[in-house]
């Protein structure tokens, strides 16, 4: 398969590059919306686990556990890399090598103001579902709305 175009989205944030950075990994689920979740249940709660192996996932509210992927990278406050295990059909894929990757860097232009880099690369790792991957995390309620939510958490 070809390999597909990247998505790549920025931001500024009203807030600290150190600031940005624990909004969007530690307080993940602050910001994280309830409807985007991909369990049975509905979603209880968002987790990315602060280390590089740890896992990116949801918990319904009966308990149940989704995972998403896991943290490849964790370089606080610089840049984080999830991989991605959602095929295009928004079911998890549990093969690895499967997986797309989601970078997100922190990038300080002033004390109180960070950009904020989102690229998500590696689509065609999906095999028949990238093109789905792609434009589902692209469209209306993708990416950019997510950065936007995770934007007006961080500065508040």
């Amino acid at each position: 398969m070809d390999t597909l175009e990247p998505i790549r989205k920025t931001i500024t944030v009203a807030c600290s590059r150190e600031h940005a950075f624990k909004t969007y990994t530690e307080a993940f689920d602050s910001w994280w919306p309830r409807q985007h979740h991909i369990g049975a249940g509905e979603l209880a709660e968002a987790v990315l686990e602060p280390k590089e192996g740890g896992r990116w996932y949801e918990r319904t509210v009966d308990g149940a556990e989704c995972e998403w992927g896991e943290v490849l990278v964790w370089e606080p406050p610089a840049r984080v890399v999830l991989s991605w295990r959602i095929d295009g059909d928004w079911k998890i894929d549990p093969d690895p090598a499967r997986a797309s990757e989601i970078e997100v860097r922190f990038v300080e232009e002033g004390p109180r103001s960070t950009r904020v880099e989102l690229e998500h690369r590696g689509f065609e790792r999906h095999g028949e579902t990238g093109v789905k991957v792609r434009e589902g995390v692209s469209g209306e309620g993708g990416h950019g709305a997510l950065l936007n939510l995770f934007a007006e958490k961080a500065a508040a």
